[in-house]
């Protein structure tokens, strides 16, 4: 038992790590937000969209191996999409304009994505039904991680090295995250290939979209990235500016409020098994709904506690939604995580843009006002989630999920 005790922790740091190394880019670029904007010569809205632009490709990497997800060998795609991510992140040290800029953050999201949905449908099907929830906990927790030290790490490259050497830096870390993946699922079981025998792609989406709780699922996944988005991007540029005028370096220590959501994260799968998943929803886009006034208190402390409750409420529920998804799909786990996902990541495009025009025009109590709104058609989708033991399980002689002995993993 102690060898599987030990087996369980090597895992979970393996999976975040990767989880980390995979989305480092996507996160450490939007704390360098303002120096991008002066760098370019362009507006908030401008430039957060561009950096956002990530969210565009990674919506259509997901629909992509969301569709080709029983032929593609789960190890190797993993592999290729880290290694070519290193490419379009070490170019971007070199974009003359705002439009190569964000072409190549495009492409970032492409790569990005397909390992974050191949890794998803990796744990799916190589994970027991109790384990399941605590790898999904351990990889959202790596993104969380990503969300902080991705941030202070590009922030203060910039600072010291400027923005070239922080792309460059970015690029080496997706390099050693494929060299991970490489020794780590090389011991793992291959897949093994189904071929093109099974139902079309389209059919099994069909059958995603027909079921009646993962509908609520990618709409609630798009709604919680659109609050995290407006949210995470919009406020690097009232933290610059008066009353608060954080430097460069400060505002990549600003995100040490993510540190607690490290913690937390990892507690998802344990609350929904004890709570159940609608309770778990609620209670986390509450916390996170807590925060929203405490972001226009022109004050430091208020707004840093605001973004904490607004992190760990958001990844929290990001957590329960992934692992929901996972459970409720009546086949093609794969397929099914990647859909969510392209709905989660167009949910961040959408309020990129949405909140970014907002922000221009009417400034940023009107954007915190929209984040809000967000979180609340969330909170009413989550009704649709029923309850696990109402649910009548599809008959695909899957394990149910038990509930994990109270073992701390």
């Amino acid at each position: 038992m102690h060898g599987h005790h030990a087996g369980t922790i090597e895992r979970t740091l393996l999976i975040g790590l990767i989880a980390f190394l995979t989305v480092v880019d996507l996160f450490g670029t939007q704390a360098i937000l303002p120096a991008l904007a002066r760098s370019y010569g362009v507006k908030p809205a401008a430039i957060g969209f561009a950096v956002n632009a990530t969210t565009m490709g990674m919506a259509a990497a997901c629909l992509g191996v969301a569709y080709f997800s029983h032929r593609i060998d789960r190890r190797r795609g993993i592999l290729i999409s880290l290694t070519v991510l290193a490419i379009p992140t070490a170019l971007l040290a070199i974009a003359p304009d705002l439009a190569t800029f964000t072409v190549l953050r495009i492409a970032q999201g492409l790569c990005m994505a397909s390992a974050f949905t191949l890794t998803l449908a990796y744990l799916g099907e190589h994970c027991s039904a109790t384990d399941a929830g605590g790898a999904f906990a351990a990889y959202i927790t790596g993104n969380v991680a990503s969300n902080l030290f991705g941030r202070l790490l590009a922030a203060g490259l910039a600072d010291h090295l400027g923005l070239p050497a922080t792309f460059l830096s970015l690029a080496g870390l997706n390099l050693l995250g494929a060299v991970i993946v490489y020794v780590w699922l090389t011991q793992a079981a291959m897949m093994t290939d189904q071929g093109g025998s099974g139902p079309s792609p389209f059919s099994v989406w069909a059958e995603h979209l027909r079921n009646p709780l993962l509908r609520p699922s990618f709409a609630i996944g798009f709604c919680i990235l659109f609050a995290f988005i407006g949210t995470f991007t919009f406020v690097n540029f009232v933290l610059v500016r008066e009353p608060i005028a954080l430097s460069q370096m400060s505002l990549g220590l600003v995100y040490l409020v993510f540190a607690p959501s490290i913690v937390t994260t990892l507690l998802a799968g344990r609350a929904v098994q004890r709570f159940g998943t609608r309770p778990t929803f609620w209670g986390s886009l509450a916390i996170a709904g807590f925060g929203l006034p405490l972001l226009v208190v022109p004050n430091l402390p208020a707004v840093l506690i605001g973004l904490m409750l607004i992190g760990g409420g958001t990844f929290f529920a990001q957590a329960t939604a992934t692992g929901f998804v996972s459970y409720a799909a009546t086949m093609d786990r794969g397929s099914a995580s990647g859909l969510y996902l392209a709905s989660y990541f167009s949910g961040g495009l959408v309020g990129s843009a949405v909140l970014g025009q907002v922000f221009d025009r009417f400034g940023w109590g009107a954007c915190v006002t929209g984040v809000g709104i967000s979180l609340l058609v969330a909170s009413l989708l989550a009704v649709r989630l029923r309850p696990m033991a109402e649910s009548p399980l599809p008959e695909t002689g899957r394990d149910v999920p038990t509930p994990a002995p109270a073992a701390v993993h």
